[in-house]
C-alpha cells in the first residue's frame, strides 16, 4: 500500500507502437516515482491484451490507465506529465526483408525524381524559359543563342542549389539542426491522423476510459 504523500509522475506519446501482445503500463509510459518498488509494480501492470485476430490497434483515455493504477494503490497520487489519449499500435515483429526493402526505396526515388523532373519541365514550358533566355542572350549578346549557353548552365546549378537548401540536406548530411519542410509536412499529417482517430474511436465509443467493461482478454467492451 502505498503513502498518500508519495506521487507518480506518468508520461505517455500519443501514438506508442508495441510488438507484444500482452500490453503492460511500462510499454506504454514513462515514469517517475521516488519509491522504485511502486515505479517496478506499475510498470509491469497489464492494460489489455491485443487479440491475435481482428483490431490492432486502440485508443486509451489516461483516465483509464490512472483507474488501472489505482485498483493496485488506491492512495497513490498520480500526476500525468503527457498526453490525455494515447493511441496503441500493435506490430507484429517481423523479420526485415532487406530485398524489398531496397526494391521500395528504388521505386519511391523513381516516382519521386520523374515527378519532379515533370514538374520542373511543365513550370518551364509554362512561363517560355527558353524562350526567355535566348531573348536575354542575344539583348546582352548581340546574336542568337545555339540553344545552350552560360544561362542554361548556371539556372541548372542554382535550381539544384535551391533544391538542397530547401530540403536542407543531401544524403544523411544535414545543413542545419531545422526540421527539414517535409519532415515538418508529415508530421503535420502525423497529427491530424492522430487526432481524427481519437475523435473517431471517441465518437463511436471504442475507446479504452474508465466505466468500460473490461473482459478476460484485457480488453473494453464496446
Amino acid at each position: 500500500m502505498a503513502s498518500s504523500n508519495e506521487i507518480l509522475y506518468i508520461k505517455g506519446d500519443k501514438n506508442v507502437e508495441v510488438k507484444k501482445l500482452d500490453v503492460t503500463l511500462g510499454d506504454i509510459l514513462s515514469m517517475e516515482c521516488s519509491n522504485q518498488n511502486i515505479t517496478n509494480k506499475v510498470k509491469s501492470l497489464r492494460l489489455l491484451r491485443v487479440p491475435e485476430k481482428g483490431q490492432h490497434r486502440f485508443v486509451v483515455s489516461i483516465l483509464k490507465i490512472i483507474e488501472c493504477i489505482h485498483k493496485e494503490y488506491p492512495n497513490l497520487d498520480i500526476q500525468n506529465e503527457g498526453e490525455i489519449d494515447l493511441i496503441i499500435t500493435y506490430e507484429k515483429p517481423q523479420k526485415p526483408n532487406m530485398f524489398f526493402h531496397w526494391v521500395k526505396v528504388i521505386v519511391i526515388a523513381g516516382i519521386t525524381f520523374l515527378g519532379a523532373a515533370f514538374s520542373i519541365m511543365s513550370f518551364n514550358n509554362d512561363v517560355g524559359i527558353t524562350k526567355m533566355f535566348g531573348q536575354v542572350y542575344e539583348l546582352l549578346m548581340g546574336h542568337s543563342s545555339d540553344g545552350f549557353t552560360i544561362l542554361e548552365l548556371t539556372y541548372c546549378i542554382g535550381l539544384i542549389v535551391g533544391i538542397l537548401v530547401f530540403f536542407n540536406h543531401f544524403g544523411k548530411k544535414r545543413f542545419s539542426v531545422d526540421p527539414t519542410p517535409m519532415e515538418v509536412e508529415m508530421r503535420l499529417y502525423e497529427n491530424d491522423i492522430q487526432s481524427t482517430l481519437i475523435e473517431a474511436y471517441a465518437r463511436k465509443e471504442k475507446e479504452l476510459d474508465v466505466g468500460g467493461q473490461t473482459n478476460s482478454a484485457g480488453n473494453t467492451g464496446a
